[in-house]
């Protein structure tokens, strides 16, 4: 007899992203995998968020507090209502020599986070996992999305359940005090190396939200998110320089803010700077974002 090695070819790598889209809509991208060995190879699809040991295997300590570089779990946030956030078609069948077979993956997120996650995989004949995919995704309640410098967040969803009392003492200070904007941090962290001629850099990113139902809407075309981050004499005294700090735009674009730092003349290496400014982003509501920059110079590896 011959023993054979079947061989694939997948249009993806170990990473699926798909992207931001508005809580309550639905996405769908396809990956497609090419049969390029000598033979018949029958397949089945798993998803980690529906293994039968997925609850014991989640009886332990968080990523995000063992290790730093890998914050999130396989399957993170989950759907409220009891669906699966990531499904995928078909789960089952065989692909033909030579042929190709396209596996639709469709996003649902019925909340707002950013933390969607799960991991799908290909088995052939049962048994032998072929592919292995991360497929990741956020969900927004707004039509904006702000994103780029260190992590300040927990990206482990609470499931703590808020009093009735608790929320009519919210509703009681807004209505005396007004609509206020929602503020959030973030944190860039620029690190120049020591006699170089380069600055260090660092950017945040602005996003507009396509929304299926946006895009039927005649109005798709208008700007749908204005941002603007406050570039005051304190942070050019630091030593910091920005790159596009306003900007308009539209449904499914998105747009960089450059930061980039030289170190003062004056400055103390004991006393590394730390400045703020306030990025406001108008979509269908206003935000305000405290972007907090941090600098300090490092030698040269």
């Amino acid at each position: 007899g011959h023993g054979v090695v079947p061989s694939t070819q997948c249009s993806v790598g170990e990473v699926l992203d798909m992207g931001y889209v508005m809580a309550g809509d639905t996405v769908t991208a396809t990956v497609q995998i090419e049969n390029t060995s000598s033979l018949t190879l029958p397949f089945s699809v798993q998803l980690e968020s529906l293994s039968p040991t997925l609850d014991r295997d989640r009886q332990k300590i968080p990523s995000f507090l063992t290790s730093p570089l890998h914050r999130t779990e396989i399957v993170g946030t989950q759907n409220y209502n009891g669906f699966s956030v990531f499904s995928v078609s078909p789960t089952e069948g065989k692909i033909e020599v030579g042929m190709s077979q396209d596996f639709v993956v469709t996003f649902s997120p019925d909340h707002e986070s950013l933390y969607y996650s799960d991991r799908l995989k290909v088995l052939f004949f049962g048994k032998q996992t072929a592919h292995e995919i991360l497929l990741k995704g956020a969900a927004r309640d707004h039509t904006m999305f702000v994103e780029g410098g260190v992590p300040l967040d927990v990206p482990v969803e609470s499931l703590a359940v808020t009093s009735p009392v608790a929320l009519k003492e919210v509703d009681l200070v807004a209505v005396c005090s007004g609509p206020r904007e929602a503020v959030r941090s973030l944190l860039l962290l620029l690190e120049y190396v020591e006699g170089s001629a380069e600055p260090a850099r660092a950017e945040i990113t602005v996003g507009a939200i396509q929304s299926p139902a946006q895009a039927a809407s005649q109005k798709q075309n208008l700007q749908a998110v204005e941002f603007s981050l406050d570039s005051g004499a304190e942070l050019q005294r630091a030593g910091f320089a920005l790159d596009g700090p306003k900007g308009a735009l539209e449904r499914g674009q998105r747009q960089r803010i450059g930061v980039s730092w030289v170190p003062p003349a004056d400055l103390q290496t004991s006393d590394p700077p730390l400045v703020s400014a306030l990025l406001t982003v108008k979509g269908d509501i206003t935000e305000s974002y405290r972007v907090l920059f941090m600098a300090r110079v490092v030698s040269a590896p």
